[in-house]
């Protein structure tokens, strides 16, 4: 806020007004995320569905009055060691705009953020209806029910849409909302693409018997192998996918394996399981071959394709993406507010600000475009990007707003007068490009 109040020039005004802003919820986040919602929805085309990115992360405080936070499991924790700190947990739901041609990059644009607090904890000696209060909303607040619920929320919103009520959605998470929780209460006519782990149990659709069952009905078939047991079964062939992933079109193996079904989806839910096999890779030209961890996926429209199924989900990184920009150069979580309601639509503010710059160099530039009028450093000529980076486009909205402040007068050149001094003159830098590329 106080960057805004100076950015304005009010840093001498009353500033009691504008630290309400955020803790007397003055401003709707939900709407201003159905207008980039909408946007993306009306750049697609009429037959390619929402894929949508829903992922979690840690928004590290330092008080110990911060509504919401609390000690959390540091993800940057070595694996042979669990570190704690103390901080917020958030969820974001972000949508992919697909570029122009399939051999080129989505950008993941955030559509939905909302703050995911855990349940807290009673005293000991609380008294029994406060543990089963406790108990209850411990449920209600479990990151994977929030997760169904912002998909069901977002497939609502979707369906509300006259013009896109028949849209598919796609959603795409990794292993920590690949559970029983999300795939037992996915909405209509939502895909879900997840990761499962290599020795999950899978099972066969039971086979019709000729003669009258006797007992309950058979759900589930034989058993079917695992990922990691289908990945090492000579006997099924690897097919060839071309996927767009690290800056370059790649071809990609594969294994599948439809219709199966997994106890935590349900019998009633058949999935497909994909296989990818690792990827090899070269530290530097010349050295050792190297290969990635296998991916073990599954998806739960047996029929869809599988080149869109793999290209989705290798489109699911820029969510990650998106989080480390929102930290690193938007200042998430940076503003040590405490109540409810700030804690809330503060995070979110900054969320929409990153959104919108996102989908406004989109229809400018196009989803993979770059922005020309800043010439770019000289050691990153040698660098091809294929899209413009937040910073490159921060530096634009910099220029586009300063550019005219910071130009100096023009006036006629109704007298030329050679400068008298022989010496050589001081190197004196531009204003504009100087404040443009002082924040970089």
């Amino acid at each position: 806020m106080t960057g805004l109040m100076c950015t304005q020039g009010r840093q001498l005004n009353d500033w009691s007004a504008d630290y309400r802003f955020f803790s007397q919820e003055r401003f709707s986040t939900e709407k201003i995320f159905a207008v980039v919602r909408r946007t993306i929805l009306s750049a697609l085309s009429s037959d390619a569905p929402l894929i949508v990115a829903m992922d979690d992360s840690l928004l590290r405080k330092s008080g110990t009055h911060i509504w919401g936070s609390g000690f959390r499991r540091d993800p940057l924790s070595p694996p042979f060691h669990t570190n704690l700190v103390r901080g917020q947990r958030v969820l974001q739901l972000s949508a992919a705009l697909p570029g122009q041609s399939p051999e080129t990059p989505a950008r993941m644009i955030p559509i939905d953020f909302v703050h995911a607090p855990t349940a807290v904890k009673p005293k000991k000696n609380a008294p029994p209806e406060a543990w089963d209060a406790y108990r209850q909303l411990q449920k209600q607040c479990n990151i994977s029910r929030q997760g169904a619920q912002r998909l069901k929320a977002l497939r609502a919103a979707v369906t509300a849409d006259e013009h896109h009520s028949r849209r598919p959605l796609w959603g795409l998470a990794d292993g920590r909302f690949t559970n029983r929780t999300v795939l037992k209460d996915l909405p209509d006519r939502v895909t879900f693409i997840g990761r499962i782990r290599a020795d999950a149990k899978l099972y066969h659709p039971p086979c019709p018997s000729p003669l009258p069952a006797k007992g309950r009905k058979r759900r589930y078939g034989l058993e079917a192998p695992t990922p990691l047991e289908l990945r090492q079964d000579e006997s099924v062939p690897w097919q060839t996918v071309r996927v767009f992933a690290a800056g370059q079109v790649h071809e990609i193996k594969v294994k599948t394996l439809s219709p199966v079904l997994w106890r935590a989806a349900g019998y009633d839910r058949p999935v497909r399981l994909v296989v990818i096999a690792p990827l090899a890779y070269r530290l530097r030209k010349g050295s050792r071959l190297l290969y990635r961890k296998p991916a073990y996926l599954i998806c739960t429209d047996p029929d869809a394709d599988l080149t869109a199924i793999v290209q989705a989900y290798v489109w699911r990184w820029d969510i990650e993406v998106n989080f480390r920009d929102e930290k690193q150069l938007i200042g998430l979580g940076e503003a040590q507010v405490r109540t409810p309601a700030a804690v809330q639509t503060l995070s979110a503010f900054a969320v929409i600000a990153y959104a919108l710059l996102l989908l406004a160099a989109a229809l400018t530039f196009g989803p993979n475009g770059l922005p020309q009028d800043l010439p770019t450093p000289k050691w990153r000529r040698r660098i091809v990007r294929h899209r413009a980076s937040t910073a490159q486009l921060m530096n634009q909205l910099r220029y586009e707003l300063w550019s005219q402040t910071l130009a100096p007068a023009h006036f006629s050149p109704f007298m030329n007068k050679e400068d008298a001094d022989m010496k050589s003159k001081k190197f004196r830098p531009v204003l504009a490009a100087a404040v443009c590329y002082a924040t970089v």
